[in-house]
Order: C-alpha cells, then sequence, then structure tokens
C-alpha cells in the first residue's frame, strides 16, 4: 500500500515525556512532507496550546484539533469545518465541573480558556507538566458560563481536569444522559465534543477535502482519545508507551515516544 497521509497524535506520541520534539523526529517528519505526504497533527489540543510548537510543525499543512472539534488549515491560518458545542449544554456541563471541585478549560478556533487559580494548581489535577504552557498561552476567565453566553457557538470542546479518577467517574457518570462524545484523557481528565465527533471523524473530514481514501492514511497515538482514529485509518499504530488495550486493537506497534518511534512508523510504511 501506498500510504499519503500520516495522521499524529501530540502528547505521548510527537512530544515525548519532557514535551518536546526530538531533532530526530523533527527531520524525519519533515522530510516525509517534502515527498508529498500529507502529515497531519491529530490533537486534543486547540491552536493556543501548539503556540510552542510553531518551528517544529512549519512544515504540517493541516490540523485535526480539539478531538476532531476542527479540522484546520495551517498554512492558510483558516479552519476548514468546525463543530461547537451546545451552549445550554455546556453550561449544565459546568455545573458537573463545580460540583467535583474541577478544572474547567474552554477551546475555542483560537483560544484556550481557564481560570488563574487553578493554573497555578495544576498538580492537584495531574497537570503539572503542562503549567507552564497554560500560564503563557491561556486567556484566563472565572465566569465561565458568562464567558460561554457571550460566544455562543464559539465553543468547541470541553476539558476537565478532575483531583482524582473517581471524581471523574462521577462526572462521567453524570454526563451520559447528554448526547455527547466523552473521552477519558491525562490522568483524570474528561475531553468532551459533541456527539460523534472524534480524531476519527475528522480524519474522515480531511480525507474527504484531500479526495484521500482511508485506505491510504496512517494513524498513530498512545491513549484512549486516539482508539477511533486507529480504526478508522488504514494502518493503525500505537506506541510503544500505549496501554495494553490501545496496542492490542493496532495493526502495528512502534518504539514509545522517547525513543523516537514515529522515526520507525515512517521508516518501515513510507
Amino acid at each position: 500500500m501506498q500510504y499519503k497521509l500520516l495522521a499524529l497524535d501530540m502528547d505521548g506520541t510527537t512530544l515525548n515525556s519532557e514535551k518536546k520534539i526530538t531533532p530526530k523526529t523533527a527531520n524525519a517528519i519533515s522530510e516525509l512532507g517534502n515527498c508529498n505526504i500529507a502529515v497531519v497533527l491529530s490533537t486534543g489540543r486547540g491552536l493556543a496550546e501548539l503556540a510552542d510548537y510553531k518551528t517544529e510543525l512549519k512544515f504540517m499543512h493541516y490540523g485535526i484539533l480539539v478531538s476532531g472539534g476542527m479540522v484546520y488549515d495551517f498554512f492558510n491560518s483558516k479552519p476548514v469545518i468546525t463543530h461547537p458545542l451546545d451552549t445550554e449544554i455546556i453550561l449544565q456541563l459546568i455545573d458537573g465541573a463545580v460540583a467535583e471541585n474541577a478544572m474547567i478549560q474552554l477551546l475555542t478556533e483560537t483560544a484556550s480558556v481557564t481560570r488563574e487559580e487553578d493554573i497555578l494548581n495544576m498538580e492537584t489535577f495531574g497537570m503539572g507538566i503542562y503549567q507552564d504552557m497554560y500560564y503563557r498561552n491561556c486567556v484566563r476567565c472565572d465566569d465561565f458560563k458568562k464567558f460561554i453566553r457571550e460566544n455562543p457557538g464559539k465553543i468547541l470542546k470541553l476539558n476537565i481536569y478532575h483531583r482524582s479518577t473517581e471524581s471523574r467517574g462521577k462526572n462521567f457518570k453524570r454526563f451520559e444522559k447528554f448526547n455527547l462524545a466523552i473521552d477519558y484523557a491525562e490522568k483524570t481528565a474528561l475531553e468532551i465534543t459533541p456527539k460523534n465527533i472524534s480524531k476519527a471523524s475528522g480524519l474522515k473530514e480531511l480525507c474527504n477535502f484531500l479526495k484521500i481514501n482511508l485506505s491510504e492514511t496512517v494513524a498513530v497515538g498512545d491513549a484512549e482519545n486516539d482508539i477511533e482514529i486507529l480504526k478508522t485509518a488504514g494502518l493503525g499504530v500505537a506506541m510503544g508507551n500505549a496501554s495494553e488495550k490501545i496496542k492490542n486493537l493496532a495493526d502495528f506497534v512502534t518504539d514509545d515516544n522517547d525513543h523516537d518511534g514515529i522515526v520507525k512508523v515512517i521508516e518501515k510504511f513510507f
């Protein structure tokens, strides 16, 4: 099979455990892009959370961002398609987050929005490694409901970072009544997008836009929010640092993210 597109998860995949892209991985991805292969991001992150990697990712034309909530054209700095959350439902989700004393993060097309107090205490939510990035790149907000009401149709994703896995489980059950896509992520997080919106749906939309068959795609990931895209792509690859659940459903398992697993994928399949 001559693959034409490589979709790469960000955290735990393209980034190593220090949240950096190694020169070896960056060079391999750049060279692949120069060979007319579409190298795209497939991530739960939004645009604001990619700001630190502009140099390393400058060769990527497209991104499946905010867990499929937006397909983005980096070269032309504009969305290809977006899928906002329903305003009234988000307001109810905020109530659940507050009930669990959790950290709230709203993602719009361009912004990452959260509270100053939570940024200063991110270790409490199992997110300490991201603290510096959030401190520099987030818009501060103390009244989420006011922000949501003032920005109808602009919220693409809601992340809720809990203080424990038990607390996350409570909110997962609390939110089951809503018609949403809800994924476990990080240590205690819930990632929430509209129903049927995922990295997999974003891959389908991007392939349709680029006129590439799904069978001609390779997707690489490490976490539960990568499951659907690994199943949907022509070839699903799990990182060596992925859980056994992810590895078992993948077509191939590469090296871990601290040993340039992406390079091995490129060398083997492209």
